[in-house]
């Protein structure tokens, strides 16, 4: 009787409870109506474009579809094909966590430094300097310059320059080799990765405080070490992730330089990355059961990425 008077009194409460969080929502969404409002359009192309698009992606990974015929269920056909009987994915997925763990760190951490460097020049030099850092991203193909500096003839730059100093006896076919094309288009990808990053960190730079580094001075600060970890990295938050969520992304989606410098396929498929793989069987094969399975894959590398770089950029200043 006693536990049965106990559950009665306790409904009200969780009742009570239920309506006033319902009822603060409604007010939280009221008060804030004209930011809904303004984020409206923006939300609605996101959710079209983006997570109806991801979400779809998901769903018919586990079905057999080549648009010619209805989609039919196969369930974990398409990974158990993918990690089991695909030895080009399993070449592709080695190169894109190779592109990942070099072009990814490497690039954040240059892309910073030379930012944190050329902050420190006086505003005209940092303005030419940040465009000659910059320039490389936004020039289109300017990438296809290296085409001429790694041509398999006499008269590539770099087969020139080996042959004049001794070095090589006959030209190097540098993109046709197994062994060199990756670190080539490693090397490619690395040179155009100082750019959106490498921006963010100098408008990030740019917004700190000055009063907090003499407060940290007063507090024991004593060389421009302490004062990069305590201050300069905590105070760019926003911008660090922005960076290092770039930086993931390009890292991953390793696909138009690998083609335009190594071909597609390339010899062995030593260049082959995910999105490349992606491509041969979404857009030639028109398997998009597969090429969604493969996607989905690829998805949760970045999103895995991305969750562990956010915990470790919490640590900073710590």
């Amino acid at each position: 009787m006693q536990a049965k008077t106990s559950k009665t009194a306790a409904a009200p409460v969780m009742h009570t409870r239920q309506v006033g969080w319902w009822s603060l929502l409604k007010r939280n969404l009221y008060l804030s109506r004209h930011y809904y409002v303004l984020m409206a359009p923006f939300m609605l192309i996101f959710f079209m474009f983006t997570v109806i698009p991801v979400g779809i992606s998901l769903g018919l990974s586990f079905f057999h579809f080549n648009m010619l015929e209805f989609p039919r269920f196969v369930g974990w056909q398409n990974y158990s094909r993918l990690f089991l009987n695909d030895d080009v994915f399993l070449i592709a997925l080695k190169n894109t966590l190779l592109f990942a763990v070099i072009t990814g760190p490497v690039s954040y951490i240059a892309c910073f430094l030379f930012a944190w460097i050329i902050n420190e020049l006086s505003p005209k030099v940092r303005a030419v300097m940040t465009l000659v850092f910059y320039a490389p991203s936004i020039s289109g193909n300017v990438f296809f310059i290296w085409l001429i500096i790694f041509s398999g003839d006499s008269y590539g730059y770099m087969n020139g320059f080996l042959m004049r100093l001794g070095v090589i006896l006959e030209p190097i076919q540098w993109l046709s080799n197994e062994k060199y094309v990756l670190g080539i288009v490693i090397l490619v990808q690395l040179w155009l990765s100082l750019g959106t990053s490498f921006l963010a960190f100098i408008a990030g730079l740019q917004t700190i405080d000055r009063s907090l580094v003499e407060a940290g001075t007063v507090d024991g600060i004593k060389n421009r070490w302490q004062e990069l970890w305590y201050i300069t990295l905590p105070s760019m938050r926003p911008q660090l992730m922005f960076g290092a969520v770039m930086q993931i992304t390009a890292s991953f989606a390793v696909a138009e330089i690998s083609i335009a410098l190594a071909g597609f396929p390339s010899v062995n498929y030593a260049a082959h990355t995910v999105v490349t793989h992606l491509m041969d069987f979404g857009t030639i094969r028109f398997e998009m059961g597969y090429a969604s399975a493969i996607a989905t894959v690829l998805f949760a590398l970045m999103l895995g990425t991305n969750i562990f770089t956010q915990k470790m950029l919490r640590k900073i200043g710590e």
